[in-house]
């Protein structure tokens, strides 16, 4: 990157790099900002006029302003530098995810007066790097609400801690999302984080799927085989609806949460654990405790910290937020151009109670999505229990679930092409058979 090459004579150098979509900034060897392009303020959030004739680590903060600058190693080394990936952080705190390159920057006769970086705002690309690779941060929770708020406020604390973690909350408030959370902020957050559902498994097998069993153990024990504890070792496990385990296997979680070994299934060994436990469960478990159907001691052992999350009814301020959220990531996802909600569609998502809570909008805009490719949604494109016919009552899909969703989904498509199933398949980008299924299967309870 030389910007004392030749340029057209009736062209300004200036006016060239005030074109490029890319943010632009040159420094002299003080370090002080000499020029600053408009694309370089949007992203940085600052005016031009603002960061010229200050350092350049005054106006960016970047993550490697701490000794460690790309743009000082580009001019001393009388090198170029490419596509690094850093952070720059706004005046108001949001860190921005960019891709910058550097190069010294030349006068006339070769002499280096300071230099030239670009950078490239890529936090699309990182969200859906997330997003593929499951990985949660404390910026990826959203939210207006007071309670919630003090609730994040508190949860790099609770990370670092290290202490058991029990999340309590309905079904779809985003349990998982924040245990994720609390393993990104943690010192563990270079180990694995492992997942598993208490209630999704039969109760014969959900010992062996902790703690692992070795081989002959049971029938069909050919072979020895790690738990969940082992395969989480040096990272976070996370016991997703631990109100539906068993009370004879809370025993023995207990036993291992207190003296941190492990016995597999038919071993007289005991394996050492290294794991930090966060628990959560939709149910109350402190009624269960005084009832004597969750032990009382378990109960207090997983919770350490409790954190509870509201439902989204308790929250609306949130909707908008979240949907909007919603809609980038689809738009990602889905290579789509949704440019948001109709004012209409909003007002009605404002009124609903949400009984499927934040999992339930995720689910009304995925079906939304469906129908809409760009543009905005409109009340046309949600799903029918959000717009029932006065004196209606409500689909069976009025608990949002996934099936309900897309059984809508697939339905309306086929009205809208008059019963013909080849031309609802090549919308939606499934196969006939894929269809036939979701139809069998209907909307669900």
């Amino acid at each position: 990157m030389n910007f004392s090459m030749a340029l057209p004579r009736d062209i300004p150098c200036e006016a060239i790099m005030e074109s490029l979509a890319d943010g632009v900034f040159t420094v002299d060897t003080d370090w002080n900002i000499t020029f600053f392009n408009r694309a370089a303020g949007v992203v940085a959030g600052i005016p031009p006029a603002e960061a010229l004739g200050r350092k350049c680590w005054e106006v960016l903060h970047s993550s490697l302003c701490d000794g460690a600058c790309a743009l000082r190693a580009c001019i001393e080394g009388e090198r170029t530098l490419s596509n690094q990936s850093i952070f720059i952080v706004r005046p108001d705190g949001t860190k921005v995810p960019v891709s910058i390159s550097a190069a010294p920057l030349r006068d006339g006769s070769g002499r280096i007066v300071g230099g030239v970086e670009t950078f490239r705002d890529i936090s699309d690309l990182a969200r859906l790097r997330k997003e593929l690779e499951g990985v949660c941060t404390l910026e990826d929770i959203i939210t207006k609400n007071k309670g919630l708020a003090r609730t994040l406020e508190l949860l790099p604390k609770i990370a670092a801690s290290g202490s058991s973690v029990l999340l309590l909350g309905e079904s779809g408030t985003g349990k998982e999302l924040f245990a994720r959370a609390l393993h990104s902020l943690s010192p563990r957050r270079a180990g694995p984080f492992v997942a598993v559902n208490c209630g999704a498994i039969p109760a014969e097998l959900l010992e062996s799927e902790l703690f692992g069993h070795v081989r002959g153990a049971f029938t069909d024990a050919k072979a020895d085989r790690k738990g969940r504890f082992e395969l989480a070792r040096g990272g976070t496990l996370f016991l997703d609806e631990v109100g539906d385990m068993p009370l004879a296997l809370q025993v023995k979680l207990l036993r291992v949460l207190q003296e941190k070994v492990v016995e597999p299934l038919g071993s007289e060994k005991s394996l050492s654990t290294d794991v930090r436990v966060v628990a959560a469960t939709n149910r109350d478990l402190a009624a269960m405790a005084a009832s004597g159907e969750f032990r009382r001691d378990l109960f207090y052992r997983l919770g350490v910290a409790r954190l509870v999350l509201p439902p989204l009814r308790d929250r609306p301020e949130d909707i908008p937020l979240l949907a909007a959220t919603f809609i980038e990531r689809l738009n990602l996802l889905q290579a789509k151009a949704v440019a948001g909600l109709a004012d209409a569609a909003l007002k009605r998502l404002m009124r609903h109670d949400y009984p499927g809570n934040v999992r339930e909008l995720q689910n009304i805009l995925e079906y939304a999505f469906i129908l809409r490719g760009q543009g905005r949604i409109g009340l046309e494109d949600l799903p029918d229990y959000l717009r029932p016919e006065p004196g209606e009552a409500a689909s069976p899909a009025a608990s949002g679930t996934m099936r309900a969703i897309k059984f809508q989904a697939i339905t309306a498509l086929l009205a809208r092409n008059g019963g013909r199933r080849m031309e609802a398949c090549r919308e939606l980008g499934i196969t006939k058979d894929t269809l036939r299924r979701i139809l069998e299967a209907g909307p669900g309870a």
